[in-house]
């Protein structure tokens, strides 16, 4: 019997057009390989839709009709970045409806999207991360800093609001950038070294492994415009000695592992000469072909469509965050058999 997924994308944030791009690639992939494939949208305003149009009336009655397409998959596959998708929302939906869900569960999700919490956990395990303070939007008037820093949101996606500030000015300006994406902001010192991607997979059978890196070559700070106008160049495999690659290698799993993440995750370092430094953790990267995440599987002989298919078959269903979990997630076999 030929299994039927639910692929919802979009989203109330900033990323929702880039959602759209990895849902639209992770539909017509999955279509590729023999799943039949509902396809739901969230708009800019929360209102649930299927290619035919709205599902309802506003956020509440939209999601009520929407309820129905979840409940006859046997999968959900959330391609939403960002908040209200990849920050754990979708991963509750599904732990409240008793729906296998590809990819990491309440807790990671959430702990993932939240850049300062990622930071925390990464020191717990010890993996080095950029020294850096969080401060309130309704704070920074009373910000300063001496040294050149990163502003950033504390909890967004594809480098919105990112900042690079040398200068006072420069520091004022990135700050009320960074506000409007989040009310808490993460600065942090500026490291210098290559910036290096790593994705984990976990399969069905729980088994955990990376394919080779990813080297990102721009100038400053790789932004938004950057990621999305042509002007980076990835270099994959990355040229990295033995043991660089195995430090990043075992650096991404443990951070992996420490979040509790399932399905798929991109980690994000800088390599200096002192080792790895954590950047981010997304739980869910960005999908289409041409993504950094693919590319990197790509190298290792893995197609796209046949990681789209893996992500599937290891979906389980989302546990509540209880002491009896382990990263939000249960082993409790598929309710709809």
């Amino acid at each position: 019997m030929r299994r039927r997924i639910a692929v919802i994308g979009g989203g109330e944030n900033a990323e929702h057009d880039i959602s759209l791009a990895t849902a639209t690639a992770v539909a017509e992939a999955l279509r590729t390989s023999g799943f039949d494939v509902d396809e739901l949208t969230i708009d800019r305003a929360g209102t649930w839709r299927r290619p035919g149009g709205a599902l309802g009336t506003g956020p509440a009655g939209s999601l009520a009709a929407a309820l129905g397409v979840i409940e006859r998959a046997d999968v959900v596959f959330p391609a939403i970045h960002g908040a209200t998708g990849e920050d754990g929302t979708l991963a509750a939906l599904c732990a409240l409806t008793h729906t296998p869900m590809a990819g990491s569960g309440i807790r990671p999700a959430a702990l993932g999207m939240d850049k300062w919490a990622t930071k925390l956990v990464a020191e717990a395990v010890g993996i080095r991360a950029a020294p850096g303070r969080l401060v309130a939007a309704a704070d920074i008037a009373d910000v300063a800093f001496t040294t050149e820093v990163v502003v950033k949101p504390a909890s967004d996606g594809s480098s919105f609001g990112v900042g690079l500030a040398r200068d006072a000015a420069q520091l004022r300006d990135a700050l009320h950038r960074a506000a409007r994406y989040d009310d808490r902001i993460l600065i942090e010192d500026v490291i210098a070294g290559r910036e290096i991607d790593v994705a984990v997979l976990r399969e069905a059978d729980g088994r955990r492994w990376a394919p080779p890196p990813l080297e990102i070559h721009t100038d400053g700070v790789f932004g938004t415009q950057e990621k999305y106008d042509g002007t980076a160049r990835f270099s994959v495999p990355a040229d990295l000695d033995s043991k660089d690659r195995a430090a990043l290698t075992e650096a991404a799993v443990r951070m992996f592992d420490a979040l509790g993440c399932s399905g798929l995750a991109r980690v994000d370092f800088f390599l200096t000469g002192h080792g790895p430094v954590l950047i981010e953790v997304n739980t869910m990267p960005g999908m289409t072909a041409e993504s950094q995440v693919p590319r990197m599987f790509a190298a290792a002989g893995l197609p796209y469509e046949q990681l789209v298919t893996r992500l599937v078959d290891a979906a389980t269903v989302p546990a509540p965050v209880t002491p009896g979990t382990y990263g939000g997630r249960r082993s409790a076999p598929n309710p709809r058999g």
